[in-house]
């Protein structure tokens, strides 16, 4: 399968969607609702996904799906082109949308986002709310047993492959969850060794935009013993950027082996061209061809050779990406991205 006709690299992944089976299908009560939202409270959500199945496969036949959670403030600007690389794969993926509660809008009725937005709380930059609502996310996904890999994005990411490559490399990566993890002594407290005996040489640091297994997503909703501490830590604190440590530190303590130590989602940090706290903002005068092969390709780092379920690939995803790209990135997709 060619993942896209552009000039620079391509790459080459099997597809084989899956086909039905004479295995049993699950119980209605366990099959994925036609809509996102619910009437539950936070407490009765994280009980029922808890209790859900954690490792991937069931007694019961289901296609292996793709959870794509986006927790954003409001708007989706990007979604023609996220709708363009979702189109004619329907039943591989399923979407979750964290939106801030103060917003009414709604994509319209033959979106893919339609019906996709579930209940949330409001979210600060900095705060431990961020963390909440990617655990709100994880736990609305794990209701469908059909998901076995979740995918953290915002309202600014977008994909630098098509659909069928993305897919086969994270159902593909034999178990291997995306967390980047990164020993540093940054923004550590005694609170935590206090509480969970959680040393500074246990402390961790990684991008919050995280693609995790089915067994790593379970194991963070059903998180009561660090999670509280977290929370606790940035009690009376506006800025403590927990988002960066808790993902990162939950694979440490654990002792993930699974974890490939990496995120799958590329920004662009580089001095010169970041913005104060947060990676560079891509404007449409800059998607270029080039640029979506510069991103495949790592950016500086330019190596993208890992030992793990996704070697050969730098990112499946991209980030920041202003809404005025969009027209931009639609043109460009057929050939830069193999889609649309």
């Amino acid at each position: 399968m060619t993942t896209s006709t552009a000039s620079f690299q391509s790459l080459y992944f099997p597809f084989v969607t899956p086909s039905p089976s004479a295995e049993p299908s699950p119980p209605a009560s366990l099959l994925a609702p036609s809509s996102a939202m619910h009437n539950m409270t936070d407490e009765e959500l994280f009980r029922w996904a808890s209790t859900a199945p954690r490792l991937d496969g069931t007694p019961y036949h289901r296609v292996p799906k793709v959870a794509f959670m986006f927790l954003v403030r409001g708007d989706l600007p990007l979604r023609p082109l996220w709708e363009k690389f979702f189109e004619r794969h329907e039943g591989l993926y399923s979407i979750y949308v964290h939106a801030n509660p103060s917003y009414t809008g709604s994509p319209p009725r033959g979106s893919v986002f339609h019906g996709r937005f579930i209940p949330s709380q409001r979210t600060t930059w900095g705060g431990v709310t961020l963390v909440e609502a990617e655990r709100r996310l994880l736990a609305n996904a794990l209701l469908d047993l059909g998901n076995e890999r979740f995918a953290l994005l915002s309202e600014s990411c977008i994909p630098i492959y098509n659909f069928p490559t993305v897919y086969a490399i994270l159902a593909g990566a034999g178990g291997a969850s995306f967390v980047e993890s990164i020993a540093t002594p940054a923004r550590y407290r005694p609170l935590f060794a206090a509480r969970n005996n959680i040393s500074v040489e246990q402390w961790r640091k990684g991008s919050q935009w995280f693609e995790v297994d089915r067994a790593l997503a379970a194991e963070a909703v059903a998180d009561a013993t660090y999670f509280p501490t977290f929370r606790e830590n940035c009690a009376g604190e506006r800025f403590c950027v927990v988002d960066e440590h808790y993902m990162p530190m939950l694979a440490s303590v654990l002792g993930w082996r699974r974890n490939a130590n990496r995120t799958l989602t590329f920004a662009d940090w580089d001095p010169k061209r970041r913005t104060g706290s947060h990676p560079r903002t891509h404007g449409a005068e800059e998607v270029t061809e080039e640029l979506i092969g510069r991103i495949r390709r790592g950016g500086a780092r330019g190596n993208c050779t890992f030992n793990d379920g996704a070697s050969g690939v730098c990112s499946l995803f991209a980030r920041k990406f202003a809404p005025d790209t969009l027209e931009p990135l639609l043109r460009l997709a057929p050939k830069a991205m193999g889609f649309g």
